[in-house]
């Protein structure tokens, strides 16, 4: 009698939703793997480090081979995929095969002998999310994680020392490009959302953007609402480097650049009447985060709006969502200070003499919100 092996569990990443929390875990792909994927059987290190990090470099290769521009609608073998993106056919099809089981290419069944013979095609998660001519289009955030894969690197220095990466000090002018073109896809998963939500004055003509490099958030809400103009605010490098960005959103005087810091230029007195802070105060420290909160407030006309979008952090451990936390840690190591809760963005509003807001929390962009508050009209 054959004895039966032992048979491995083979759980797949996943995303899990509770409340506003996001949680990225193991999930089992049967009903028998689900039920151990809820145990402490699994060997949950081994899937949150080398499982994870191996699907992150896979992705990311593929990103910045052109795999997903060479894959089609209908399946094609990893030969054509490999001569479209000048590689080797048989690490390509290696490639392939990852994505394919994690959901990124689809595998036809045509029940091929060899592995070389399989062929592959776009799912609509790499339809949406990686494809160059998408409007979603992830690929050059992908790409700017090499470099952050870097910035990761220094993870037990900075715990050791407690010295973070001031990040936009230590920029190579060979890496401000791809920042900016990074900001600018990860700009596009809530900048939507945000025009929609986002509470902008009636009649409201003059905005500012400080931080928003870019301008995406300033050009789909002057889209929005008509006869509203904007001024994006930030460093010279960031101007320099995010003015193609821009000049190809074809909103012409509507949207322009203005170089400065947000630490000590002057706003103006009631010159706005929408005033957004992105992205930005996880770079500052609460001192200076509470002098441009009352600058802004000097800057906007009665009845204007103060939003900060970014990072929420977690109020607690145990409150905290899984992907605020690792925000947390993130932004702590590559820009010194970290993330604030929407409370302590709130009291910034409130000392400047605003009114603070409920804060909104993005569903397009979990553990991302805007902290809202109006100047008393």
């Amino acid at each position: 009698m054959r004895r039966q092996q032992p048979r491995a569990v083979n759980v797949s990443a996943g995303a899990r939703c509770y409340d506003r929390r996001v949680r990225l875990e193991a999930v089992g792909e049967n009903p028998i793997e689900r039920v151990i994927a809820r145990t402490n059987v699994p060997p949950w290190p081994l899937l949150h480090t080398q499982m994870a990090f191996t699907l992150a470099r896979v992705i990311m290769a593929a990103t910045s081979l052109g795999v997903f521009e060479a894959l089609e609608e209908r399946p094609v073998p990893a030969a054509v995929v490999a001569q479209r993106c000048s590689t080797d056919p048989r690490a390509t099809e290696k490639l392939l095969f990852a994505l394919a089981a994690a959901g990124y290419a689809r595998a036809s069944d045509g029940g091929y002998a060899r592995a070389s013979d399989d062929r592959y095609a776009l799912t609509p998660l790499s339809r949406k999310w990686l494809r160059r001519e998408s409007p979603h289009c992830l690929a050059d955030k992908l790409i700017l994680q090499f470099a952050e894969w870097d910035w990761m690197e220094r993870s037990e220095e900075y715990v050791r020392t407690g010295t973070a990466l001031d990040l936009h000090d230590t920029l190579a002018a060979d890496e401000w490009p791809a920042y900016q073109r990074g900001m600018r896809a990860l700009a596009s998963t809530v900048a939507s959302e945000i025009a929609r939500r986002l509470p902008v004055p009636r009649s409201a003509h003059d905005m500012l953007d400080i931080g928003g490099s870019h301008g995406y958030y300033s050009v789909v809400l002057c889209r929005r609402h008509d006869g509203l103009r904007a001024v994006v605010l930030d460093l010279p490098e960031a101007v320099q480097h995010a003015a193609p960005l821009l000049a190809a959103e074809g909103m012409g005087d509507r949207v322009v650049h203005r170089a400065g810091n947000a630490l000590t230029d002057e706003l103006g007195d009631e010159a706005y009447d929408l005033v957004i802070v992105s992205q930005l105060v996880h770079h500052f420290n609460e001192q200076q985060n509470r002098e441009l909160a009352a600058r802004v407030a000097r800057a906007l006309r009665p009845g204007g709006i103060h939003a900060i979008i970014d990072a929420f952090r977690p109020a607690s451990p145990k409150d905290a969502g899984q992907l605020g936390a690792l925000l947390e840690f993130y932004f702590a190591l590559t820009s010194q200070t970290g993330t604030w809760t929407p409370q302590e963005m709130a009291a910034w509003q409130r000392d400047a003499g605003m009114r603070p807001r409920r804060p909104l929390r993005f569903r397009t962009a979990p553990g991302v919100g805007a902290q809202i508050a109006a100047k008393p009209a």
